[in-house]
Formats: structure tokens, C-alpha cells, sequence
């Protein structure tokens, strides 16, 4: 996969590159300030961006307004933002436009073995990553959702793991139940939420934003 990285630490960024290397990963490019991002974006043509969140020039919240503009210009390209602590409202705001190929970890997650491998390749497909940490935060951030109380035991515990970023496959294993089970338990949380037809990854997103705004 063709990844460029965009981190404004020289550490950083030399130690994502010698990481996606050794996982198989090209290196198209490797950028120290979030506006720089869009023209190399157009001429390298990655597959997928790692963006850290706090960058040049007021070290907020860049990372997440460039990951923004590029999801407006570059639908299909896989993009994670990368931060040292775990902040719900910035992973909120990236998920909340419900697209496709957007995800939030925190910079210590990457350390497990090809855990960035497997997050840039399902960003790159059109999934979502989600930092759980973050889960746990935004559930307890916002308020109840009351269609989900119509959810069954089954289909709140399928919707939770989703929110955790498992994948069906996943979830029919942590589970101990076949993949057709989850799927159907997925069908019935779309129904019952009463979440637009609209592709099955976008309602994926919207079911778990609808479960992360609950409040136990």
C-alpha cells in the first residue's frame, strides 16, 4: 500500500516509516506541516494518509481538520489521525458526516504488531477504525438514544463490538456464532434504528454513532 505519513516530530515520522516499511508498506512521502497535504496528496496518489492529530501552526486540532478536507476532495483514500491522547469530540467530528475510509487511534495502539497494517488496509477498503478507548468515553459522553431500546440482548452486544471495530468476522468469533448470525443480528439493528438505505459501511457508521451518543 502506498502510505503517506504527515507528523510534524522527525522521530515520528522516521519511525512510521521504518514501521510501514517492515509491514510491506511504500512510503510515497513524509510531511512536517498539515498544508502540504493536499498538493501532495494530488501528485503522489497514496492509497491511504497517517496524519497526526496536533500539528503546525496552533497545534489543536489539525490533524483532524485536514483529514476533513481530505475526505471532501479524495473519497476513496484510506485516512487515520493518529493522536498521543484520546479526545471523543475530535473522533466525533470525524465520524459524524457518517464516510466511509475515516479512523482514530491513539499512537501507542500502532506499537502491537501490523495493528496500523490492518487499520490502513480496512481504511483503504472503505471501513472505519475506531480508537476503544474512545468507545467507552463517548458512550459515557452523551445522551440515550431510545431506539435502542427496542434492541435485543444479541443485537446490542453485536452493536457494541461493531462500535469497537470488529468486523462481522470478528464479532462471529469473540461471540462463538456463525458469520450469517451476525449478519443477521446487523440487519436487524439497520431496521430497528431506523437507519437510511443508504451503502451498508455508511449505515454501519451511523448504527454506531447512534450507540456511542447512549448514556447507561
Amino acid at each position: 500500500m502506498r502510505v503517506l505519513v504527515v507528523d510534524d516530530q522527525l522521530i515520528t515520522r522516521a519511525g512510521l516509516h521504518q514501521l510501514l516499511s517492515e509491514e510491506g508498506h511504500q512510503v510515497v512521502g513524509m510531511l512536517d506541516h498539515p498544508d502540504k497535504v493536499a498538493p501532495a496528496v494530488s501528485t503522489l496518489r497514496p492509497d491511504a494518509v497517517v496524519l497526526d492529530l496536533v500539528m503546525p501552526p496552533d497545534f489543536k486540532d489539525e490533524g483532524v481538520r485536514t483529514a476533513l478536507a481530505l475526505r471532501r476532495d479524495h473519497a476513496r483514500l484510506g485516512i487515520l489521525v493518529l493522536s498521543e491522547h484520546a479526545i471523543p469530540e475530535c473522533a466525533e467530528r470525524l465520524l459524524a458526516s457518517g464516510e466511509k475510509g475515516t479512523g482514530y487511534l491513539l499512537k501507542e495502539r500502532i506499537m502491537v504488531p501490523y495493528q496500523l497494517s490492518r487499520a490502513l488496509t480496512h481504511l483503504a477498503g472503505g471501513g472505519t477504525v475506531m480508537e476503544p478507548e474512545l468507545v467507552g468515553d463517548l458512550m459515557r459522553a452523551r445522551s440515550r438514544d431510545e431506539r435502542l431500546s427496542g434492541l435485543s440482548g444479541s443485537e446490542r452486544e453485536v452493536l457494541r463490538l461493531l462500535a469497537e471495530g470488529l468486523t462481522d468476522r470478528g464479532i462471529a468469533e469473540r461471540l462463538h456464532v456463525s458469520k450469517n448470525t451476525v449478519s443477521t443480528h446487523v440487519s436487524h439493528v439497520f431496521d430497528k434504528l431506523n437507519l437510511p438505505r443508504s451503502s451498508l459501511e455508511n449505515r454501519r457508521v451511523l448504527a454506531i454513532l447512534t450507540y456511542l451518543q447512549r448514556d447507561d
